[in-house]
C-alpha cells in the first residue's frame, strides 16, 4: 500500500515514453535508451503447467538473468517470497547481486528482506565510494489517534519497520488475531 510496486511500474512506463519522444510526467527527465524493459512483478502459478507461484517466478527471474544487458531496464519486485524466509533471502540477494554485477543494468529492486541490504553492504555494492547500489524506502504518518496513511514519496535509506499489523487493523482483522500477531511480535504470548 505505500506505493513501491506502482512505483517500479511507473518507471517502467516512464522509461517506455521517454523512448518513443512521448511527454513523461516529470520537470525533467533524463534517461538513456534501453535495449529491452524486464519485469518481474506480481504472482500467479501455471496449474495447467505443473508450476507453482515460486517456480513461475524463477522461471521470469531466471530469464530476465539470463538476457538482461547493460543497456536494458529491469523491475523487480519481492523475489523470493514464495519460499521460506532464509531461502528467499539467499535468492533475492543472489538475483541482485547477478543483475549488479555481471547484468550491470539498470535496476529497480524492491524487498522486504531486510537482510538482502545488509549483505549489498557488507559486499561493498552499495559503499558511496564504489557502489552502485543505492536504498530507498516509503514511511507512514501517524496521527495523535493511532492512524495512519502511506507517505507516496521516496526517502533515502531503508524502512526496517512494517506496519503490517497497522493495514491488517485498516483491513478489520479482529482485535484477538491482531494481539496475538503484537504478541508473537514481541515474543510474548497474549492470552
Amino acid at each position: 500500500m505505500a506505493g513501491k510496486s506502482t512505483f517500479l511500474r511507473q518507471n517502467a512506463l516512464i522509461t517506455i515514453l521517454a523512448q518513443i519522444g512521448c511527454y513523461v510526467p516529470a520537470s525533467y527527465a533524463e534517461l538513456g535508451i534501453v535495449d529491452a524493459i524486464f519485469s518481474r512483478i506480481g504472482s500467479a502459478d501455471n496449474l495447467y503447467g505443473d508450476q507453482s507461484t515460486f517456480m513461475v517466478e524463477m522461471l521470469e527471474t531466471a530469464h530476465i538473468l539470463k538476457h538482461a544487458t547493460s543497456r536494458s531496464f529491469v523491475i523487480m519486485d519481492e523475489i523470493g517470497r514464495g519460499t521460506t524466509p532464509e531461502d528467499g533471502t539467499a535468492v533475492s540477494y543472489a538475483c541482485l547481486h547477478h543483475l549488479v554485477t555481471v547484468n550491470q543494468c539498470r535496476t529497480l529492486f524492491a524487498t522486504h528482506f531486510h537482510t538482502v541490504a545488509d549483505l549489498a553492504a557488507a559486499d561493498g555494492l552499495c559503499d558511496p565510494q564504489h557502489g552502485t547500489v543505492q536504498f530507498y524506502c516509503t514511511d507512514v504518518e501517524e496521527d495523535e489517534s493511532g492512524g495512519f496513511i502511506y507517505v507516496h514519496k521516496l526517502s533515502k535509506g531503508i524502512n526496517r519497520k512494517s506496519h503490517a499489523l497497522k493495514t491488517a487493523r485498516q483491513a478489520g482483522l479482529p482485535e484477538v488475531a491482531l494481539r496475538r500477531a503484537e504478541g508473537v511480535l514481541t515474543g510474548m504470548a497474549v492470552h
